[in-house]
């Protein structure tokens, strides 16, 4: 494997923390329920607008007008302190290091906006670790679509059968088989094991190491 391109959220680095306190935090002063910590597992993985949509079809408040106010105070909130209770899982900045030293190019790819992945990225791995980091860009793609994960192989100049995506939703499965690139699905993040595999994932880790050796293969 020459390439190996991370989803962010539940991947790298453990974010339901934040996600969780930063929309509950939205919904407390726009006058609405809030909800335990579990639920964003489920709310999480689409993209910032889908969070907020699920956030609130959960209790039947869906409209544009609640749409609005919810994500604004949300992203007001969460642009101000995105370090919010966010590191790295156990064992990732290893395996990082190790696939760097073995020559693999490596890159995020993820659905939270672009300004807030660079800066957790820079915050958490350090400058220059990645070789290319995408977050979602106004009017660009999310994924499942390819868009990103195409322009990240682009980038790295490496052949599709040489790259594999790496996430912990089905979301990130799709994407990978959208680009036409193997996938692996994690099992630290925010979704469980029968998901990725109903959605197809060709590898399964339990552990950041186990991402080192099927990278090997």
């Amino acid at each position: 494997m020459k390439a190996c391109i991370f989803d962010l959220d539940g991947t790298l680095t453990d974010t339901l923390t934040a996600i969780s306190h930063f929309g509950n935090l939205a919904l407390c002063e726009c006058g609405f329920k809030t909800f335990p910590k579990e639920c964003y597992k489920k709310f999480v993985g689409d993209g910032r607008k889908k969070l907020i949509e699920r956030m609130l079809d959960a209790q039947q408040a869906l409209t544009d007008e609640n749409y609005n106010k919810v994500c604004r105070i949300y992203d007001e909130n969460y642009e101000k302190n995105p370090m919010y209770k966010t590191d790295a899982y156990e064992g990732i900045k290893d395996m990082i290091q190790i696939l760097k030293e073995s020559g693999i190019k490596i890159a995020v790819c993820s659905n939270k906006p672009h300004n807030v992945v660079c800066d957790v990225v820079k915050t958490v791995f350090g400058e220059n670790v990645f070789d290319c980091v995408y977050g979602v860009c106004e009017g660009a793609q999310v994924k499942p679509n390819p868009e990103c994960a195409e322009k990240i192989i682009r980038e790295l100049g490496a052949d599709k059968n040489e790259c594999i995506f790496i996430g912990d939703t089905n979301v990130d499965i799709f994407t990978a088989k959208n680009a036409g690139i193997k996938s692996i699905g994690v099992l630290w993040g925010f979704r469980d094991r029968e998901e990725l595999i109903s959605a197809g994932t060709d590898y399964i880790a339990e552990k950041p190491d186990e991402i080192l050796k099927i990278a090997e293969k």
